[in-house]
Protein backbone atom coordinates (compact mmCIF):
# COMPACT_ATOMS: atom_id res chain seq x y z
CA UNK A 1 0.00 0.00 0.00
CA UNK A 2 3.17 1.86 0.80
CA UNK A 3 6.88 2.77 -0.13
CA UNK A 4 7.77 4.86 1.80
CA UNK A 5 7.69 4.70 6.10
CA UNK A 6 4.49 6.81 7.20
CA UNK A 7 5.12 10.62 8.21
CA UNK A 8 3.00 10.16 11.27
CA UNK A 9 5.24 8.33 12.81
CA UNK A 10 8.80 9.58 13.29
CA UNK A 11 10.33 6.02 13.88
CA UNK A 12 10.22 2.74 13.51
CA UNK A 13 10.14 2.32 17.31
CA UNK A 14 7.39 5.07 17.21
CA UNK A 15 5.09 3.18 15.25
CA UNK A 16 5.69 -0.09 16.96
CA UNK A 17 5.13 1.33 20.25
CA UNK A 18 1.71 2.58 18.89
CA UNK A 19 0.38 -0.24 17.28
CA UNK A 20 0.77 -2.32 20.52
CA UNK A 21 -1.01 -0.11 22.11
CA UNK A 22 -3.98 -0.21 19.55
CA UNK A 23 -3.61 -3.76 19.34
CA UNK A 24 -4.02 -4.66 23.42
CA UNK A 25 -7.14 -1.82 23.53
CA UNK A 26 -8.54 -4.23 20.82
CA UNK A 27 -7.77 -6.89 22.69
CA UNK A 28 -9.25 -5.53 26.12
CA UNK A 29 -12.26 -4.67 24.31
CA UNK A 30 -13.30 -7.50 21.94
CA UNK A 31 -12.72 -9.25 25.83
CA UNK A 32 -15.80 -7.60 26.79
CA UNK A 33 -17.50 -8.02 23.07
CA UNK A 34 -16.82 -12.20 23.26
CA UNK A 35 -17.32 -11.99 27.05
CA UNK A 36 -14.13 -14.49 27.02
CA UNK A 37 -10.23 -13.75 27.04
CA UNK A 38 -9.59 -17.07 25.27
CA UNK A 39 -11.77 -16.00 22.41
CA UNK A 40 -10.27 -16.47 18.97
CA UNK A 41 -10.40 -12.85 17.96
CA UNK A 42 -8.78 -12.17 21.36
CA UNK A 43 -6.05 -14.17 21.45
CA UNK A 44 -5.26 -13.28 17.58
CA UNK A 45 -4.86 -9.47 18.83
CA UNK A 46 -2.41 -10.73 21.97
CA UNK A 47 -0.75 -12.70 19.45
CA UNK A 48 -0.48 -10.16 17.15
CA UNK A 49 0.88 -7.60 19.73
CA UNK A 50 3.53 -10.00 20.78
CA UNK A 51 4.92 -10.46 17.17
CA UNK A 52 5.28 -6.53 16.79
CA UNK A 53 6.94 -6.42 19.86
CA UNK A 54 9.25 -8.59 19.82
CA UNK A 55 9.57 -7.45 15.52
CA UNK A 56 12.77 -5.27 14.72
CA UNK A 57 11.00 -4.49 11.26
CA UNK A 58 9.83 -1.47 10.41
CA UNK A 59 6.31 -1.65 9.93
CA UNK A 60 5.52 1.62 8.07
CA UNK A 61 6.31 0.84 4.58
CA UNK A 62 4.69 -2.62 4.76
CA UNK A 63 1.36 -3.17 2.75
CA UNK A 64 -0.83 -5.59 4.71
CA UNK A 65 0.11 -8.46 2.62
CA UNK A 66 3.55 -7.71 4.21
CA UNK A 67 2.30 -7.41 8.00
CA UNK A 68 0.29 -10.72 7.47
CA UNK A 69 3.58 -12.40 6.77
CA UNK A 70 5.39 -11.02 10.48
CA UNK A 71 5.12 -14.07 12.69
CA UNK A 72 2.14 -14.04 14.51
CA UNK A 73 -0.04 -11.34 12.58
CA UNK A 74 -3.16 -13.11 10.68
CA UNK A 75 -4.24 -10.94 7.11
CA UNK A 76 -7.56 -9.48 9.47
CA UNK A 77 -5.30 -8.24 12.15
CA UNK A 78 -2.73 -6.78 9.26
CA UNK A 79 -5.65 -5.12 7.82
CA UNK A 80 -6.43 -3.45 10.84
CA UNK A 81 -2.74 -2.69 11.67
CA UNK A 82 -2.34 -0.83 8.22
CA UNK A 83 -5.46 1.13 8.62
CA UNK A 84 -4.18 2.84 11.77
CA UNK A 85 -0.38 3.21 10.03
CA UNK A 86 -2.51 4.93 7.10
CA UNK A 87 -5.27 6.93 9.23
CA UNK A 88 -4.47 6.84 12.93
CA UNK A 89 -7.61 5.08 13.89
CA UNK A 90 -9.24 1.39 12.99
CA UNK A 91 -12.85 0.86 12.33
CA UNK A 92 -13.60 -2.27 14.54
CA UNK A 93 -11.97 -0.27 17.25
CA UNK A 94 -13.79 2.74 17.60
CA UNK A 95 -17.18 0.29 16.85
CA UNK A 96 -15.72 -0.84 19.97
CA UNK A 97 -15.11 2.15 22.07
CA UNK A 98 -18.74 3.10 20.83
CA UNK A 99 -20.36 -0.05 22.67
CA UNK A 100 -18.13 -0.06 25.34
CA UNK A 101 -16.98 3.41 26.88
CA UNK A 102 -14.36 4.11 28.51
CA UNK A 103 -15.56 4.47 32.43
CA UNK A 104 -17.44 1.09 31.75
CA UNK A 105 -14.87 -0.82 30.39
CA UNK A 106 -12.58 -0.15 33.19
CA UNK A 107 -14.85 -1.86 35.09
CA UNK A 108 -13.42 -4.84 33.87
CA UNK A 109 -9.84 -4.38 35.73
CA UNK A 110 -11.63 -4.68 39.60
CA UNK A 111 -10.98 -8.13 40.52
CA UNK A 112 -14.06 -10.65 40.81
CA UNK A 113 -15.73 -8.55 37.59
CA UNK A 114 -15.37 -10.80 34.71
CA UNK A 115 -16.57 -9.61 31.24
CA UNK A 116 -19.91 -12.25 31.25
CA UNK A 117 -20.56 -10.36 34.94
CA UNK A 118 -19.64 -6.80 33.80
CA UNK A 119 -22.44 -6.87 31.10
CA UNK A 120 -25.03 -8.11 33.15
CA UNK A 121 -24.59 -5.44 35.27
CA UNK A 122 -25.29 -3.12 32.82
CA UNK A 123 -27.82 -4.91 30.97
CA UNK A 124 -29.99 -5.76 34.31
CA UNK A 125 -28.91 -3.10 36.43
CA UNK A 126 -28.33 -0.34 34.20
CA UNK A 127 -24.47 0.21 35.35
CA UNK A 128 -22.59 2.35 33.25
CA UNK A 129 -19.43 3.12 35.89
CA UNK A 130 -17.45 2.57 39.06
CA UNK A 131 -20.33 5.36 40.54
CA UNK A 132 -23.13 2.88 39.36
CA UNK A 133 -21.40 0.08 40.37
CA UNK A 134 -20.62 1.16 44.43
CA UNK A 135 -24.02 2.10 44.56
CA UNK A 136 -25.34 -1.34 43.48
CA UNK A 137 -23.03 -2.90 45.64
CA UNK A 138 -24.39 -0.75 48.48
CA UNK A 139 -28.01 -1.27 47.78
CA UNK A 140 -26.64 -4.91 47.20
CA UNK A 141 -28.19 -5.41 44.01
CA UNK A 142 -24.99 -7.43 42.73
CA UNK A 143 -26.15 -10.46 44.57
CA UNK A 144 -29.25 -10.91 42.50
CA UNK A 145 -27.30 -11.41 39.50
CA UNK A 146 -26.56 -15.02 38.04
CA UNK A 147 -23.65 -16.52 39.46
CA UNK A 148 -23.11 -13.62 41.95
CA UNK A 149 -24.16 -13.50 46.12
CA UNK A 150 -23.00 -11.79 49.09
CA UNK A 151 -19.76 -13.24 49.30
CA UNK A 152 -19.20 -12.20 45.25
CA UNK A 153 -20.50 -8.76 46.58
CA UNK A 154 -17.63 -8.53 49.56
CA UNK A 155 -15.29 -9.38 46.93
CA UNK A 156 -15.64 -6.61 44.97
CA UNK A 157 -15.84 -4.33 47.82
CA UNK A 158 -13.22 -4.84 48.90
CA UNK A 159 -11.17 -4.99 45.73
CA UNK A 160 -12.15 -1.73 45.19
CA UNK A 161 -11.18 0.10 48.44
CA UNK A 162 -7.61 -1.59 48.18
CA UNK A 163 -7.04 -0.32 44.57
CA UNK A 164 -7.83 2.86 46.16
CA UNK A 165 -10.67 3.29 43.50
CA UNK A 166 -13.89 5.72 43.62
CA UNK A 167 -12.47 8.40 44.84
CA UNK A 168 -12.73 12.60 43.81
CA UNK A 169 -9.92 12.04 41.53
CA UNK A 170 -9.66 10.63 37.95
CA UNK A 171 -6.64 8.72 38.20
CA UNK A 172 -4.62 6.30 36.23
CA UNK A 173 -2.04 3.75 36.74
CA UNK A 174 1.33 4.95 35.98
CA UNK A 175 1.34 1.89 33.63
CA UNK A 176 -1.11 3.27 31.23
CA UNK A 177 0.72 6.88 31.24
CA UNK A 178 4.30 6.40 31.20
CA UNK A 179 4.78 5.09 27.55
CA UNK A 180 2.37 7.99 26.27
CA UNK A 181 3.89 10.71 28.08
CA UNK A 182 7.95 9.35 27.01
CA UNK A 183 6.42 9.04 23.22
CA UNK A 184 5.04 12.77 23.49
CA UNK A 185 8.24 14.23 24.92
CA UNK A 186 10.48 12.03 22.61
CA UNK A 187 8.31 14.04 19.87
CA UNK A 188 8.35 16.75 20.75
CA UNK A 189 12.02 16.97 21.59
CA UNK A 190 12.54 16.21 17.59
CA UNK A 191 10.87 19.20 16.82
CA UNK A 192 14.19 22.32 15.30
CA UNK A 193 12.20 25.31 17.93
CA UNK A 194 12.41 22.67 21.09
CA UNK A 195 15.13 23.18 23.73
CA UNK A 196 14.12 21.04 26.21
CA UNK A 197 11.23 19.11 26.52
CA UNK A 198 10.36 17.44 30.43
CA UNK A 199 7.47 15.60 31.50
CA UNK A 200 6.71 16.89 35.19
CA UNK A 201 3.77 16.33 37.86
CA UNK A 202 3.35 13.00 39.88
CA UNK A 203 4.27 11.01 36.53
CA UNK A 204 8.07 12.74 37.35
CA UNK A 205 7.67 12.14 40.82
CA UNK A 206 7.05 8.30 40.33
CA UNK A 207 3.53 8.11 41.65
CA UNK A 208 2.16 5.03 41.44
CA UNK A 209 -0.97 6.71 39.87
CA UNK A 210 -1.14 10.17 37.52
CA UNK A 211 -4.00 12.64 37.35
CA UNK A 212 -3.47 15.04 34.55
CA UNK A 213 0.14 14.75 32.60
CA UNK A 214 2.05 17.79 32.81
CA UNK A 215 4.72 18.74 29.88
CA UNK A 216 7.22 21.24 30.11
CA UNK A 217 8.69 22.68 26.74
CA UNK A 218 11.51 25.28 26.37
CA UNK A 219 11.13 27.11 23.50
CA UNK A 220 11.47 30.81 22.26
CA UNK A 221 8.72 30.06 19.70
CA UNK A 222 5.64 29.12 22.03
CA UNK A 223 3.77 29.36 18.52
CA UNK A 224 5.60 26.56 16.41
CA UNK A 225 5.27 24.67 19.62
CA UNK A 226 1.25 24.64 19.97
CA UNK A 227 0.91 23.68 17.05
CA UNK A 228 3.51 20.50 16.82
CA UNK A 229 1.04 19.74 20.18
CA UNK A 230 -1.72 19.63 18.63
CA UNK A 231 -0.46 17.96 15.67
CA UNK A 232 0.40 14.95 17.63
CA UNK A 233 -1.13 11.53 17.06
CA UNK A 234 -2.45 11.16 21.05
CA UNK A 235 -4.49 14.13 20.44
CA UNK A 236 -8.27 12.62 20.76
CA UNK A 237 -9.96 16.15 21.61
CA UNK A 238 -8.06 20.05 22.13
CA UNK A 239 -9.66 21.11 25.70
CA UNK A 240 -7.22 24.35 25.11
CA UNK A 241 -5.14 25.80 22.80
CA UNK A 242 -3.04 29.19 23.54
CA UNK A 243 -0.06 30.78 22.59
CA UNK A 244 1.83 28.93 25.52
CA UNK A 245 -0.42 26.05 26.52
CA UNK A 246 -2.60 23.36 25.30
CA UNK A 247 -4.48 21.06 27.19
CA UNK A 248 -6.20 18.02 25.33
CA UNK A 249 -7.37 14.93 25.90
CA UNK A 250 -5.90 11.59 24.01
CA UNK A 251 -8.30 8.37 23.17
CA UNK A 252 -8.37 6.78 26.66
CA UNK A 253 -9.60 9.59 28.13
CA UNK A 254 -5.98 10.77 29.97
CA UNK A 255 -5.51 14.71 30.07
CA UNK A 256 -2.15 16.41 28.63
CA UNK A 257 -1.04 19.65 29.29
CA UNK A 258 1.81 21.08 27.67
CA UNK A 259 3.52 24.74 28.96
CA UNK A 260 6.09 26.42 26.87
CA UNK A 261 8.75 28.65 29.22
CA UNK A 262 11.69 30.85 27.88
CA UNK A 263 14.46 28.49 28.09
CA UNK A 264 15.95 30.98 30.48
CA UNK A 265 13.17 30.05 32.96
CA UNK A 266 12.72 26.13 32.42
CA UNK A 267 14.60 25.14 35.42
CA UNK A 268 12.00 27.29 37.60
CA UNK A 269 8.96 25.60 35.98
CA UNK A 270 9.55 22.17 35.69
CA UNK A 271 10.15 22.50 39.51
CA UNK A 272 7.35 24.47 39.79
CA UNK A 273 5.44 21.62 37.63
CA UNK A 274 6.57 19.04 38.99
CA UNK A 275 5.59 19.77 42.92
CA UNK A 276 4.58 18.23 44.66
CA UNK A 277 2.51 21.02 46.21
CA UNK A 278 3.82 20.25 49.66
CA UNK A 279 7.44 20.37 48.43
CA UNK A 280 6.66 23.35 46.76
CA UNK A 281 5.61 25.22 49.65
CA UNK A 282 8.76 24.56 51.57
CA UNK A 283 10.63 25.93 48.91
CA UNK A 284 9.29 29.22 48.68
CA UNK A 285 8.73 29.65 52.64
CA UNK A 286 12.71 29.37 52.65
CA UNK A 287 13.07 31.58 49.70
CA UNK A 288 10.46 33.85 52.19
CA UNK A 289 13.09 33.60 55.46
CA UNK A 290 16.33 34.68 53.06
CA UNK A 291 14.38 37.73 51.59
CA UNK A 292 13.75 36.44 48.44
CA UNK A 293 10.97 34.99 46.22
CA UNK A 294 10.21 31.55 44.35
CA UNK A 295 7.50 31.09 41.69
CA UNK A 296 7.41 29.59 38.79
CA UNK A 297 9.69 31.88 36.35
CA UNK A 298 12.31 31.79 38.83
CA UNK A 299 14.22 32.65 42.02
CA UNK A 300 14.58 36.14 42.97
CA UNK A 301 16.03 38.87 45.17
CA UNK A 302 13.46 41.91 45.87
CA UNK A 303 13.67 45.50 46.92
CA UNK A 304 10.04 46.31 45.94
CA UNK A 305 7.18 45.30 43.61
CA UNK A 306 9.01 46.63 40.74
CA UNK A 307 12.56 45.90 41.53
CA UNK A 308 13.27 42.06 41.63
CA UNK A 309 16.68 40.72 40.59
CA UNK A 310 16.76 37.04 39.32
CA UNK A 311 18.84 35.09 41.22
CA UNK A 312 18.48 31.48 39.63
CA UNK A 313 15.83 30.22 37.24
CA UNK A 314 17.38 28.19 34.75
CA UNK A 315 17.98 24.52 35.96
CA UNK A 316 16.62 23.51 39.08
CA UNK A 317 20.39 22.14 40.47
CA UNK A 318 21.03 26.56 40.79
CA UNK A 319 17.89 27.12 42.56
CA UNK A 320 18.41 24.39 44.90
CA UNK A 321 22.13 25.82 45.46
CA UNK A 322 20.88 29.30 46.13
CA UNK A 323 18.21 28.19 48.76
CA UNK A 324 21.69 26.40 50.12
CA UNK A 325 20.08 23.50 49.86
CA UNK A 326 21.14 19.62 48.63
CA UNK A 327 19.52 18.99 44.94
CA UNK A 328 16.42 17.05 45.82
CA UNK A 329 15.48 14.20 43.03
CA UNK A 330 12.17 14.74 41.77
CA UNK A 331 10.56 11.33 42.82
CA UNK A 332 11.57 12.34 47.06
CA UNK A 333 10.37 15.80 46.71
CA UNK A 334 6.48 14.76 48.38
CA UNK A 335 7.26 17.30 51.57
CA UNK A 336 7.91 14.58 53.76
CA UNK A 337 11.06 16.25 55.78
CA UNK A 338 13.15 16.13 52.33
CA UNK A 339 13.80 20.18 52.79
CA UNK A 340 14.77 19.63 56.13
CA UNK A 341 16.88 16.74 55.56
CA UNK A 342 18.45 18.64 52.48
CA UNK A 343 19.16 21.85 54.84
CA UNK A 344 20.50 19.37 57.92
CA UNK A 345 22.58 17.50 55.21
CA UNK A 346 20.72 14.09 56.00
CA UNK A 347 19.38 13.75 52.68
CA UNK A 348 20.67 10.36 52.15
CA UNK A 349 22.97 9.61 48.64
CA UNK A 350 20.30 8.02 46.90
CA UNK A 351 20.87 5.29 44.26
CA UNK A 352 20.81 6.38 40.50
CA UNK A 353 20.36 4.31 38.02
CA UNK A 354 24.57 4.59 37.13
CA UNK A 355 25.09 3.03 40.47
CA UNK A 356 23.59 -0.17 38.93
CA UNK A 357 26.05 -3.17 38.27
CA UNK A 358 23.57 -6.34 37.18
CA UNK A 359 20.21 -7.08 36.77
CA UNK A 360 18.74 -9.83 39.50
CA UNK A 361 15.48 -11.01 38.50
CA UNK A 362 15.85 -11.47 34.53
CA UNK A 363 13.50 -13.98 32.18
CA UNK A 364 14.23 -15.78 29.14
CA UNK A 365 12.13 -18.10 27.10
CA UNK A 366 12.78 -21.04 29.15
CA UNK A 367 9.78 -19.42 31.31
CA UNK A 368 6.32 -20.03 29.46
CA UNK A 369 6.16 -15.91 29.38
CA UNK A 370 9.40 -15.25 28.21
CA UNK A 371 9.64 -13.90 24.98
CA UNK A 372 13.27 -13.46 24.25
CA UNK A 373 15.75 -16.14 23.76
CA UNK A 374 18.90 -16.71 25.97
CA UNK A 375 20.99 -15.27 23.70
CA UNK A 376 19.27 -11.96 22.67
CA UNK A 377 18.68 -11.70 26.60
CA UNK A 378 22.26 -11.85 28.07
CA UNK A 379 23.45 -9.58 24.62
CA UNK A 380 21.01 -6.76 25.74
CA UNK A 381 22.24 -7.00 29.54
CA UNK A 382 25.69 -7.07 28.34
CA UNK A 383 25.13 -3.87 26.31
CA UNK A 384 24.21 -2.23 29.50
CA UNK A 385 27.36 -2.81 31.15
CA UNK A 386 26.22 -4.51 33.66
CA UNK A 387 28.78 -6.53 35.89
CA UNK A 388 26.84 -9.80 36.84
CA UNK A 389 23.11 -11.34 35.41
CA UNK A 390 21.15 -13.37 37.29
CA UNK A 391 19.10 -15.89 35.34
CA UNK A 392 16.02 -16.65 36.98
CA UNK A 393 13.37 -18.14 35.13
CA UNK A 394 10.61 -19.67 36.34
CA UNK A 395 10.67 -22.36 38.27
CA UNK A 396 8.47 -26.28 38.45
CA UNK A 397 5.75 -25.40 40.84
CA UNK A 398 4.62 -22.39 38.42
CA UNK A 399 2.81 -25.69 36.35
CA UNK A 400 2.89 -23.34 32.88
CA UNK A 401 5.51 -21.16 32.91
CA UNK A 402 7.73 -23.22 35.24
CA UNK A 403 10.86 -25.90 34.03
CA UNK A 404 11.07 -29.31 35.21
CA UNK A 405 14.45 -30.06 36.93
CA UNK A 406 15.96 -31.31 33.65
CA UNK A 407 14.97 -28.75 32.00
CA UNK A 408 17.03 -26.38 34.20
CA UNK A 409 19.80 -28.63 34.56
CA UNK A 410 19.97 -28.40 30.71
CA UNK A 411 19.40 -24.27 30.79
CA UNK A 412 22.21 -24.08 32.77
CA UNK A 413 24.68 -26.22 30.89
CA UNK A 414 23.63 -23.50 27.88
CA UNK A 415 24.61 -20.72 30.40
CA UNK A 416 27.70 -22.02 31.31
CA UNK A 417 28.41 -22.12 27.31
CA UNK A 418 27.25 -18.56 26.75
CA UNK A 419 29.75 -17.17 29.80
CA UNK A 420 32.25 -17.74 27.65
CA UNK A 421 31.06 -15.37 25.19
CA UNK A 422 31.05 -12.98 28.13
CA UNK A 423 34.21 -12.40 29.90
CA UNK A 424 33.58 -9.52 31.94
CA UNK A 425 30.07 -10.37 33.12
CA UNK A 426 29.30 -13.12 35.63
CA UNK A 427 26.43 -14.74 34.37
CA UNK A 428 24.51 -16.89 37.25
CA UNK A 429 21.98 -19.59 36.78
CA UNK A 430 18.80 -18.32 38.83
CA UNK A 431 15.74 -19.22 39.55
CA UNK A 432 12.40 -17.50 40.63
CA UNK A 433 11.28 -19.70 43.12
CA UNK A 434 7.21 -20.00 43.18
CA UNK A 435 6.03 -19.31 47.05
CA UNK A 436 3.37 -21.79 47.47
CA UNK A 437 0.18 -21.10 50.37
CA UNK A 438 2.38 -22.56 53.35
CA UNK A 439 5.53 -21.05 52.25
CA UNK A 440 6.93 -24.19 49.96
CA UNK A 441 9.46 -23.84 47.28
CA UNK A 442 10.03 -25.30 43.84
CA UNK A 443 12.30 -28.79 43.59
CA UNK A 444 13.85 -30.53 46.25
CA UNK A 445 16.27 -28.42 48.92
CA UNK A 446 19.49 -30.24 47.39
CA UNK A 447 18.58 -28.92 43.96
CA UNK A 448 17.37 -25.68 45.05
CA UNK A 449 21.10 -25.51 46.34
CA UNK A 450 22.79 -25.46 43.23
CA UNK A 451 21.09 -22.40 41.85
CA UNK A 452 24.17 -19.47 42.13
CA UNK A 453 21.20 -16.83 43.13
CA UNK A 454 16.95 -16.84 44.02
CA UNK A 455 14.32 -14.28 43.88
CA UNK A 456 11.21 -16.08 45.54
CA UNK A 457 7.72 -14.61 44.66
CA UNK A 458 4.22 -15.22 45.18
CA UNK A 459 2.04 -15.90 42.35
CA UNK A 460 -1.09 -17.59 43.60
CA UNK A 461 -3.75 -17.33 46.66
CA UNK A 462 -3.55 -13.64 46.74
CA UNK A 463 -7.07 -14.22 49.05
CA UNK A 464 -4.98 -15.81 52.14
CA UNK A 465 -5.58 -13.88 55.26
CA UNK A 466 -3.10 -11.60 56.39
CA UNK A 467 -1.78 -13.70 59.20
CA UNK A 468 -1.17 -16.43 56.51
CA UNK A 469 0.35 -14.46 53.90
CA UNK A 470 3.08 -13.47 56.82
CA UNK A 471 4.11 -16.76 57.72
CA UNK A 472 4.06 -17.74 54.42
CA UNK A 473 6.33 -15.53 53.08
CA UNK A 474 8.33 -15.50 56.29
CA UNK A 475 8.89 -18.80 55.32
CA UNK A 476 9.94 -18.74 52.03
CA UNK A 477 12.25 -15.61 53.49
CA UNK A 478 14.49 -18.21 56.42
CA UNK A 479 15.01 -20.94 53.41
CA UNK A 480 18.82 -20.40 53.64
CA UNK A 481 18.56 -20.87 49.24
CA UNK A 482 16.27 -17.99 49.06
CA UNK A 483 18.41 -14.52 48.37
CA UNK A 484 15.80 -12.27 47.84
CA UNK A 485 11.55 -11.57 47.86
CA UNK A 486 10.46 -10.50 44.37
CA UNK A 487 7.66 -8.30 44.12
CA UNK A 488 6.35 -8.89 47.91
CA UNK A 489 2.53 -8.41 47.48
CA UNK A 490 1.99 -9.41 44.09
CA UNK A 491 -0.01 -6.02 43.36
CA UNK A 492 -0.73 -5.13 39.38
CA UNK A 493 -1.54 -1.07 40.32
CA UNK A 494 -5.07 -0.66 39.60
CA UNK A 495 -5.55 -4.05 38.88
CA UNK A 496 -5.16 -6.26 41.28
CA UNK A 497 -4.56 -5.57 45.29
CA UNK A 498 -1.67 -7.04 47.01
CA UNK A 499 -1.07 -10.06 49.50
CA UNK A 500 -1.91 -8.23 53.14
CA UNK A 501 0.75 -8.72 54.98
CA UNK A 502 2.32 -7.74 58.47
CA UNK A 503 4.93 -5.34 57.28
CA UNK A 504 7.13 -5.15 60.48
CA UNK A 505 7.18 -8.71 60.93
CA UNK A 506 8.41 -9.50 57.18
CA UNK A 507 11.04 -6.60 57.10
CA UNK A 508 12.30 -8.16 60.37
CA UNK A 509 12.51 -11.84 58.93
CA UNK A 510 14.42 -10.22 56.18
CA UNK A 511 16.86 -8.93 58.50
CA UNK A 512 17.27 -11.61 60.81
CA UNK A 513 18.08 -13.64 57.90
CA UNK A 514 20.11 -11.14 55.44
CA UNK A 515 17.66 -12.07 52.30
CA UNK A 516 16.83 -8.85 50.04
CA UNK A 517 13.83 -7.13 49.39
CA UNK A 518 13.28 -6.62 45.89
CA UNK A 519 12.13 -3.35 44.32
CA UNK A 520 10.80 -4.73 40.76
CA UNK A 521 10.99 -2.00 38.30
CA UNK A 522 7.87 -2.97 36.02
CA UNK A 523 5.68 -0.45 36.03
CA UNK A 524 2.12 -2.57 36.83
CA UNK A 525 3.90 -3.47 40.13
CA UNK A 526 6.79 -1.11 41.59
CA UNK A 527 6.41 -3.80 43.86
CA UNK A 528 7.62 -3.11 47.38
CA UNK A 529 5.75 0.67 46.80
CA UNK A 530 8.17 3.58 47.50
CA UNK A 531 6.12 3.90 50.73
CA UNK A 532 7.52 -0.01 52.21
CA UNK A 533 10.77 1.00 50.85
CA UNK A 534 11.09 3.81 53.00
CA UNK A 535 10.03 1.82 56.31
CA UNK A 536 12.98 -0.73 54.84
CA UNK A 537 15.48 1.63 54.36
CA UNK A 538 14.31 2.87 58.02
CA UNK A 539 14.81 -0.37 59.13
CA UNK A 540 18.31 -1.45 57.48
CA UNK A 541 16.71 -4.11 55.48
CA UNK A 542 19.02 -5.04 52.23
CA UNK A 543 17.12 -4.03 48.32
CA UNK A 544 17.42 -5.01 45.29
CA UNK A 545 16.39 -3.12 41.98
CA UNK A 546 15.43 -5.33 39.33
CA UNK A 547 13.40 -5.04 35.65
CA UNK A 548 11.95 -8.71 35.65
CA UNK A 549 11.98 -8.49 31.93
CA UNK A 550 10.53 -10.89 30.01
CA UNK A 551 11.63 -9.53 26.88
CA UNK A 552 14.74 -7.29 25.43
CA UNK A 553 12.63 -4.49 25.25
CA UNK A 554 12.01 -4.11 29.07
CA UNK A 555 15.10 -3.61 30.37
CA UNK A 556 14.74 0.13 30.80
CA UNK A 557 12.23 -0.80 33.71
CA UNK A 558 15.58 -0.39 35.85
CA UNK A 559 15.33 3.43 35.47
CA UNK A 560 11.21 2.94 37.03
CA UNK A 561 12.67 0.85 39.60
CA UNK A 562 15.61 3.20 40.87
CA UNK A 563 13.30 6.33 40.85
CA UNK A 564 10.69 3.76 42.93
CA UNK A 565 13.85 3.45 45.31
CA UNK A 566 14.72 7.09 45.65
CA UNK A 567 10.84 7.87 46.54
CA UNK A 568 11.54 5.51 48.93
CA UNK A 569 15.09 7.23 50.23
CA UNK A 570 17.03 4.14 49.45
CA UNK A 571 20.66 4.59 50.15
CA UNK A 572 23.10 3.46 47.25
CA UNK A 573 24.76 1.22 50.24
CA UNK A 574 21.49 -0.67 50.70
CA UNK A 575 21.26 -1.88 47.33
CA UNK A 576 23.28 -5.17 46.66
CA UNK A 577 23.11 -4.71 42.92
CA UNK A 578 25.26 -1.92 43.30
CA UNK A 579 27.92 -3.30 45.01
CA UNK A 580 31.21 -4.71 43.14
CA UNK A 581 31.24 -8.67 41.98
CA UNK A 582 32.85 -9.23 44.47
CA UNK A 583 31.12 -7.89 47.49
CA UNK A 584 27.98 -9.09 46.10
CA UNK A 585 29.44 -12.54 45.19
CA UNK A 586 30.66 -12.53 49.33
CA UNK A 587 26.99 -11.92 50.46
CA UNK A 588 25.37 -14.64 47.81
CA UNK A 589 27.74 -17.53 49.49
CA UNK A 590 27.07 -15.84 53.11
CA UNK A 591 23.51 -17.67 52.26
CA UNK A 592 24.63 -20.80 50.92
Amino acid sequence: MTDTPDSRFNSSEDAARAVKEMLDELARLTTLEEESPQSFKVRAYEKASLAVEASTTDLRPLSAAGLARLDGVGKSTASKIRQFLDTGSVDKLEALRQAYPREFADLAKIPGVGPKTLKAMRNELGIQNLEDLRRALDEEQIRTLPRMGAASENKIKSAIERLGLGGKDNRTPVADVMGVAERMVERLSEHPSVVDVRYCGSLRRMAETIGDVDITVASTKPDDIMAAVVALPDVDEVLLSGSTKTSFLTSAGLQVDVRVVEPGQFGAAIMYFTGSKAHNIALRQRAIDRGLLLNEYGLFASAGDDDQTLVAAETEAGIYEALDLKFIPPPMREGTGEVAAADSDDLPEVIERKHIRGDLHYHTDRSGDGRSSLEDMVASANDQGYSYLAITDHGEDLAINGSTQAEMEEHRDKINQLQASYPKMRLLFGCELNIGPDGGLDYDPDFRAEFEYTVASVHSHFDLPKQEQTRRLIAAIEDPTVNSIGHLTGRYIGRRPGIEIDYDEVLAALIANDVALEVNGALQRLDAASNVVRKAVDMGVKLVINTDSHHTSELGRMEYGVQTAQRGWAPRQLVVNSWTEKKFMKWVASRR
